[in-house]
């Protein structure tokens, strides 16, 4: 039989964190307000930027080695991120667009297609940890770490937000988890709630060789033709870096130098400078593209992933 790291079941996540958010947590430095209405939620954070850290949110998401080896060892090809990067990346952007956007029938719907994939995701005799994609602890811990990437991306974007208004846009984010098998009773009440739980599940994160590799396969695009990559493979590789909080650069071991932390914050403000011209369809129009998309797949009928 395959063996676990831990046993989840047994594995409390509510225990007191011995890590704390400098850590955990990409460092924001920026008060200053930028352009954004007051108590902004989880739909203000589709800007098409938040997509920016899509590379280190994986990253972060393989951290549990049971989420990494079923990913790794995925027997649906059709969907797997090396064998067919174009089709995952729509599937996964639609998935935040209707879990953050839908109707409940449409969230029912999206369910009830990953769950299809899922069945099959599952370890047998030959893997080094047991895993099962239906696991409830595991989708918590990937949708924790999708709502990480909107709210670091958002307060890149606009600013530290202040405790009440950060409250405020955690308050709508437990779909992340629900519209797969995370129960509303399993998501964090409060967002102080939430920090705890992410410190602590972030005592979990290790990475084996076999999952750095798959990391730097997934930064330098290999699943990417040559003259399609190239260009932008440095680009992203900063990019990931930059959205990794501390404690994953340290177990993936990638250096992130204080020169690159100033380039990273001044890119994130001139970007922010410029997002301030752009119309919220130029900004937001993928989600919503993603969302028309959806609605006339279930109109039709037809496959959702």
């Amino acid at each position: 039989m395959p063996r676990n790291y831990v046993d989840l079941d047994e594995n409390r996540l509510d225990d007191r964190p011995r890590l704390t958010a400098a850590q955990t947590r990409i460092a924001i430095t920026s008060t200053r307000k930028r352009w954004i209405r007051k108590n902004p939620d989880l739909t203000d954070a589709l800007d098409f930027w938040s997509f920016a850290g899509a590379a280190a949110n994986v990253a972060m998401q393989i951290g549990w080695p049971e989420v990494a080896y079923g990913v790794m060892e995925s027997k649906v090809t059709s969907g797997a991120l090396m064998h067919h990067p174009w089709k995952r990346a729509r599937t996964t952007t639609q998935y935040l667009a209707v879990a953050i956007l839908g109707t409940d029938a449409e969230r029912l719907a999206y369910r009830e297609a990953v769950n299809g994939a899922h069945r099959q995701v599952r370890s047998d005799e030959n893997s080094p940890v047991g895993y099962n994609a239906f696991n409830r602890e595991l989708q918590m811990w990937v949708a924790a770490c999708l709502y990480i990437g909107f709210e670091d991306s958002h307060q890149l974007l606009h600013g530290i937000l202040p405790p009440d208004e950060l409250e405020h846009f955690y308050q709508r984010s437990s779909t992340l988890g629900t519209t797969l098998q995370v129960t509303e009773e399993m998501w964090p009440a409060t967002r102080a709630d939430f920090e705890n739980y992410w410190n602590v599940a972030c005592e979990r994160v290790v990475f084996d060789d076999r999952t750095k590799q798959f990391v730097e396969d997934l930064v330098d695009l290999r699943m990417i033709a040559w003259p399609i990559r190239a260009p932008f493979r440095n680009l992203l590789r900063f990019l990931t870096i930059g959205f990794l909080p501390p404690l994953f650069r340290e177990k993936l071991e990638l250096e992130w130098t204080e020169d690159d932390k100033r380039r990273f914050e001044h890119l994130f403000i001139f970007v922010s400078f410029v997002n301030r011209f752009l119309p919220k369809f130029v900004r937001h129009g993928g989600s919503y593209v993603l969302m028309r998309d959806l609605r006339r797949r279930i109109s039709k009928g037809s496959n959702l992933i």
